[in-house]
């Protein structure tokens, strides 16, 4: 993965990465918890790769992209026709939202301008709306291998791959099912809905010409397909570990090293900036829900998100609680000495690499220069002029958004 770095830089890099350390038992217990830390692999960060991979039962091609990009806009995915993929997805946002907790069925308007409509009774969604920039790459290691059939997906890991991300929204009632249909049968209202259209149907069979009929399948392999395209892979923090040692700035590459050796890296490893596993952390619960959401099984852990274009995806963690980089960090500063955020959980479920990291007050303003080193604005925006079921794009995200006629509502049925 580094072939290009100068020498000089692998020379400068190479003493950050990681750092080994022994204690004497008879030390004192303060100083045995620092060597123990110290102990700790530092990780390490790389560039992500310029092309990606696809699974093997669904290789990608421009038709499929394209038609996964018309069912990502389409509201005929979702129970009542009003919400999208891309109303809580959109490319303004990095692919991401832009508020706390996402309003997806009954709403109206995008990003922070999104409202519930009148006489609602659909709650907020459970969690942030994470961004669909680079998940194409989504559990990369720091050797630079993944398989994408293995993909983990979403802030608890229930998922695995795009294809079977994209059929649980579908799914999941506050987010795009709604009262009109149960779990059990808006996937075959869905399939029904797209059968009935006849630009999908042409599309469907330009796309997958192997197959006789559009089947859930055909549907999550095309929203894949298009997901996984959507790429961010040359930040400027890319360009310099290809080799351009003049992609960052001194500060830049001072706030990189601190990174690294306050121990961010330990998780936030690899070119994803994550190593996709779950950790105990005592973030904050969103007071939006009406219960504590406790995680993984109950653990309070969460997937490591990736730290690529923080600029266009706030707010912060699962819970969406933080609205800045420098809130983020001043978070992981009082991990030590002042009582966990979240009331739920223990210091001692903490997980060992976050009571591990140290921030320190001073850096905080140059580590989060080197984190805007990761954005990348370069990707693709690309909205379609109209969908194939004549339904707004995107759902009712315009301010002035009309509702469907009832009339019209049954007829796209």
């Amino acid at each position: 993965m580094r072939q290009g770095i100068p020498h000089a830089i692998l020379l400068l890099l190479a003493g950050v990465f990681t750092v080994h350390a022994c204690h004497s038992p008879d030390k004192p217990a303060g100083q045995t918890a620092i060597a123990r830390e110290k102990e700790l692999p530092l990780g390490t960060t790389d560039a992500l790769p310029l092309t990606y991979l696809s699974p093997a039962d669904n290789p990608t091609t421009p038709e499929k992209v394209e038609l996964g990009r018309l069912l990502f806009y389409d509201p005929v995915l979702s129970g009542g026709k009003d919400v999208a993929c891309a109303t809580c997805h959109h490319p303004d946002f990095g692919y991401a939202e832009s508020i706390d907790l996402s309003i997806g069925v009954n709403g109206t308007g995008l990003g922070e301008k999104r409202r519930f409509n009148k006489d609602n009774n659909i709650p907020f969604t459970k969690r942030n709306s994470q961004s669909l920039l680079n998940t194409a790459y989504n559990g990369i290691g720091p050797n630079g291998r993944y398989t994408p059939e293995e993909a983990p997906m979403f802030w608890d890991l229930r998922a695995k791959g795009l294809e079977a991300q994209a059929a649980m929204p579908v799914k999941t009632f506050e987010e795009m099912r709604g009262h009109d249909f149960s779990e059990d049968h808006i996937t075959t209202e869905v399939v029904k809905r797209v059968n009935a259209i006849a630009g999908y149907r042409r599309l469907f069979k330009s796309a997958f010409p192997e197959s006789n009929a559009v089947t859930i399948t055909e549907i999550t392999k095309a929203l894949g397909a298009f997901q996984r395209s959507l790429t961010a892979a040359n930040s400027r923090f890319d360009q310099f570990m290809r080799g351009d040692r003049s992609a960052l700035s001194e500060r830049e590459q001072e706030g990189m090293k601190l990174f690294i050796q306050s121990g961010c890296a330990r998780c936030h490893s690899g070119p994803m900036l994550s190593d996709f596993k779950p950790h105990v952390l005592g973030t904050p619960d969103n007071e939006k829900l009406p219960v504590s959401d406790s995680g993984i099984l109950g653990t309070y852990g969460f997937r490591t998100p990736t730290l690529r274009n923080l600029r266009f995806t706030r707010p912060y963690m699962h819970s969406g609680k933080f609205q800045t980089l420098n809130e983020v960090l001043f978070f992981y500063e009082d991990l030590h000495g002042k009582p966990l955020r979240n009331q739920h959980v223990d210091r001692s479920q903490l997980d060992p690499l976050a009571a591990a990291v140290r921030v320190e007050f001073k850096d905080i303003n140059t580590i989060v220069e080197f984190l805007n080193t990761l954005n990348d604005p370069d990707y693709d925006k690309k909205i379609p002029a109209s969908v194939p079921s004549g339904l707004p794009v995107g759902g009712f995200i315009g301010a002035d958004a009309a509702r469907p006629h009832p009339a019209h509502h049954a007829a796209q049925k």
